[in-house]
């Protein structure tokens, strides 16, 4: 029954691009069914891939499948990378692809072009002239690429989140393992100046014992969701139609469980999530439907909340709190409040403010202690970072530190079981919410391993020899 169950999900997973867009995110009466049991699956570890080093690569060859948005960005960013060959493009649009290669082609790069099918992206992961395949599709497709990429012999870089279910996210740790295929999540805030500071001050002990974290991610996309020309497809809007639960976590997520070691050190051991009613998209959807008959199918969806917060407690006793809210008039924030026995730091409302007692720092006092504490990779790259831009500067130092680590062979700073938990946020909430705030588990997808694994040192103390053609 669990094979069928499987390889149902896997085939209906690799054919998302030949059904209709709404179709995509249609769901069952019983799409939550499982989730426990899936959440305390424990399948045997086959091979620990956290703090694993791949051979080195002295050109890492590159696909990027989906030039939307943030594709068109990890595009222009690998193109001022030395020691990277962007040999395939594919989008289902050709102008897209071929945009994206008047790009790039004064740099010397010659990509192959795929585009037109919806399965011209098994082309591209099929080839054997690729190291690394970045997906930058919508969420439905990430897990069956990346998974596709893998078994292929492709590392794979993912954008955000990596799944969209627990069997998914399964999925990628058990290929993750099987092929000995880094499966890195492109968590872009985990390289954002603020957040290097904060965890190499958790390093330093500056913290003391940290109690609780707090992250977010409060954005208003009203009029983003709704636009017939951002995301393609509508992808975004149907996703905010047929779930309710927190569904983009892993912004404000990602940074706290490294400064708090989750998978190397402490694990997260169950969740309980809430949402408030939707009071704006649904009436959004009505008003534009009386004017345009384009938006009809989405009036009377059952739009998730405008506010999810959920709430996480560790093995080790220390808690996480998680909000999502992309429909509220809110300024933008990830909160990123870490709480520890000596001090405290929260980064918005910006600029980030510290404390070691009942009042916030001064300007100049935390001026010398980001001075003192300044992590190496912000040192050598930071300015060139801020030069090539992309949300800050944090996207072009995540490629560059990714594309180092695998030219010198060494551990990214990202593995699979963070791709896998930090996404399982959205289902477990999911369920959580449609039964009444309930507690789940949090699946250990380390398999105990996390106990041993040692912490992430995002630092430069090795590698940092890729070149930035800025």
């Amino acid at each position: 029954m669990e094979n069928s169950r499987r390889d149902f999900l896997k085939t209906a997973g690799l054919g998302l691009l030949a059904t209709s867009p709404l179709s995509v995110y249609a769901s069952t009466p019983d799409a939550l069914a499982g989730i426990p049991e899936q959440a305390n699956r424990r399948p045997p570890q086959s091979f620990n891939m956290s703090g694993y080093a791949a051979p080195k690569l002295d050109v890492v060859r590159v696909g990027i499948v989906g030039i939307g948005n943030r594709g068109m960005g990890a595009v222009e960013r690998l193109n001022k990378l030395a020691g990277v060959d962007i040999k395939a493009l594919c989008d289902l649009r050709a102008e897209r692809v071929n945009l994206a290669k008047k790009e790039i082609e004064a740099n010397g790069h010659r990509p192959e072009l795929y585009s037109g099918h919806p399965d011209a992206w098994k082309k591209l992961c099929e080839r054997t002239d690729l190291d690394l395949v970045y997906i930058l599709t919508p969420w439905a497709l990430h897990t069956p690429i990346a998974v596709f990429s893998m078994t292929h012999g492709k590392h794979v870089c993912v954008e955000v989140p990596a799944a969209k279910t627990l069997e998914e996210c399964w999925q990628l740790v058990e290929t993750s393992e099987k092929t000995r295929r880094h499966c890195m999540m492109v968590e872009n805030c985990c390289y954002d100046f603020t957040e290097l500071l904060n965890l190499n001050l958790a390093r330093q002990g500056f913290f003391g014992e940290i109690v609780h974290c707090e992250a977010a991610y409060i954005h208003n996309l009203q009029d983003l969701v709704f636009s017939k020309e951002h995301f393609y497809q509508m992808w975004e809007l149907n996703e905010m139609s047929r779930r309710t639960g927190n569904l983009y976590p892993t912004h404000g997520l990602g940074p706290v469980c490294q400064v708090l070691n989750i998978n190397r050190g402490d694990q997260m051991d169950y969740l309980v999530s809430m949402s408030s009613n939707d009071f704006v998209l649904g009436k959004l959807a009505k008003e534009l439907a009386a004017k345009d008959a384009f938006y009809k199918p989405y009036v009377d969806r059952p739009f998730n909340g405008n506010m999810n917060s959920s709430t996480i407690r560790t093995k080790k006793g220390k808690t996480i709190l998680v909000q999502f809210d992309v429909s509220s008039t809110r300024p933008y924030s990830r909160i990123q409040l870490i709480s520890g026995t000596k001090a405290v730091a929260q980064k918005y409302p910006e600029p980030a403010r510290y404390s070691t007692g009942h009042e916030w720092m001064t300007e100049k006092e935390v001026k010398a202690l980001e001075e003192k504490h300044l992590p190496p990779i912000v040192k050598k790259m930071g300015d060139i970072a801020k030069n090539v831009g992309g949300h800050g500067g944090m996207d072009f130092l995540m490629d560059w530190r990714t594309i180092d680590c695998l030219r010198n062979g060494l551990p990214l700073d990202q593995d699979v079981y963070d791709a896998a938990l930090w996404s399982s946020i959205g289902p477990l909430s999911a369920w959580s919410v449609a039964h009444r705030s309930n507690s789940i588990d949090v699946p250990d997808f380390t398999r105990g391993a996390w106990t041993k694994n040692q912490p992430v040192d995002i630092s430069m103390s090795r590698g940092g020899t890729t070149q930035a053609r800025v």
